[in-house]
């Protein structure tokens, strides 16, 4: 059992996890050692404090140097549910489950919706976790959204069990071939099916049948991750102690609102590890 879960290897992330090391709390990170996408593709960044005219990668790569010096490591795996359990959560990481007292969210900015279809199919051919559900469809047709580059082992896994994989990436230079790999011209707008997933339809009106669609993305939307977080919009309701609507869960950084700046994200990092600490001391005096 760990104190805290924190989910998220950004600003915010990096900013807890450094604060409740301090405080030798146990610590369960879920994240990429590539940290922050949005970080690393900025150009130049002017205004954070103490640093002058840094670029992404270069912030990013101080960062990262200050997570081995600290000790902290980082599980590289996709956190698609998270189960309040009394006085603790339960977190499905990847395929395995961990337990955590308390959680931070640090999700970074995260659409709400996703595709039509998505949300009211998930469970019944949708999935977010290839490793979980990819035997479900051995030698069955799928369709796979991957939102990045890292995540294309994920694709490679699935076209090993699948017989035909439609494979749908937003993103240039991607390193996924094979003999049941389609990549559909037009993108992917509605995931159709009345019990489950029957077919997805795309931007030009087509429809291709399938079994099931994965959608790998970087992070699970807050309120499809922890079902009864109280939201505000596609954001995550906090109060100034970054305590959301769920006793023991705390949030930080982008997934909270604007203003999306990086000096916001490490200074509610650090507000939701002190209220972190503060509720494990709360809690273990009852």
């Amino acid at each position: 059992m760990h104190d805290v879960a924190i989910i998220g290897s950004g600003p915010a992330g990096l900013s807890a996890a450094l604060n409740l090391k301090l405080h030798n709390k146990s610590i369960i990170w879920f994240g990429s050692r590539e940290l922050s996408e949005k970080v690393g593709k900025s150009e130049i960044i002017a205004n954070y404090p103490g640093v002058t005219m840094v670029t992404g990668k270069a912030l990013n790569q101080a960062f990262l140097e200050q997570i081995d010096a600290a000790g902290l490591t980082l599980e590289d795996k996709m956190v698609t549910n998270i189960t309040p359990m009394g006085s603790y959560y339960m977190i499905l990481g990847g395929n395995e489950i961990y337990e955590a007292k308390t959680v931070i969210l640090a999700t970074g900015a995260v659409s709400g919706k996703g595709l039509p279809g998505e949300a009211e199919l998930l469970g019944r051919g949708v999935s977010y976790c290839a490793t979980c559900d990819g035997f479900f469809y051995r030698g069955k047709t799928i369709a796979v959204y991957c939102a990045a580059k890292r995540f294309e082992h994920e694709v490679e896994y699935l076209a090993n069990i699948a017989e035909k994989v439609y494979l749908f990436a937003p993103y240039e230079g991607g390193g996924i071939s094979g003999e049941n790999i389609i990549r559909p011209e037009k993108p992917m707008r509605q995931v159709l099916g009345e019990n489950r997933v029957e077919a997805v339809r795309l931007t030009d009106g087509s429809e291709i049948a399938i079994d099931g669609v994965f959608f790998l993305r970087s992070a699970v939307a807050p309120a499809k991750l922890l079902d009864g977080l109280e939201m505000d919009g596609v954001h995550i309701r906090v109060d100034r102690h970054m305590a959301t609507s769920k006793p023991g869960c705390f949030a930080a950084g982008d997934c909270t609102g604007r203003p999306y700046q990086i000096a916001t994200a490490v200074g509610q990092g650090n507000t939701a590890a002190h209220s972190v600490v503060e509720y494990l001391s709360r809690v273990a005096k009852l």
